[in-house]
């Protein structure tokens, strides 16, 4: 199998922050994934979701 693209990178990293990922992908992204691409979206996600709920909670509480 090949290096897995950019986008099953996304979709793996986002379905492991939610919890529901997969055996058979988890074995492909550690078989055959690159360890800085994961960090590197993990990192972006992270950030991603923390801008996130700092907004939410700024526009709730009107500040």
């Amino acid at each position: 199998m090949s290096k897995p693209s950019l986008l099953h990178v996304i979709k793996s990293v986002i379905a492991a922050v939610i919890g529901v990922q997969s055996n058979k992908n988890r074995e492909v992204d550690f078989q055959h994934g690159s360890l800085p691409a994961y960090i590197v979206v993990g990192l972006i996600v992270t950030v991603l979701f923390i801008l996130t709920i700092v907004s939410i909670v700024s526009a709730v509480t009107g500040g």
